[in-house]
């Protein structure tokens, strides 16, 4: 008695779909860090940003 429906069947295509797409992702980031076209996420410079005016706003505060 095999109750598994296909749209069970899909899923499990679907998601090892998502998973090669997702792993090819990857690889596609890597070449391309290889070639030097390595760019800084957004993020790790907002905080690098928020950082260094903390420091400063500290600096001044603290000293001043």
């Amino acid at each position: 008695m095999n109750t598994s429906s296909p749209s069970d069947r899909d899923r499990g295509t679907e998601k090892l779909n998502w998973v090669e797409r997702r792993r090819e992702k990857i690889r596609a980031e890597i070449e391309r860090n290889r070639r030097g076209e390595y760019t800084v996420p957004t993020w790790v410079l907002a905080v690098a940003l928020i950082a260094i005016v903390g420091g400063w706003l500290a600096l001044i505060f603290l000293v001043g």
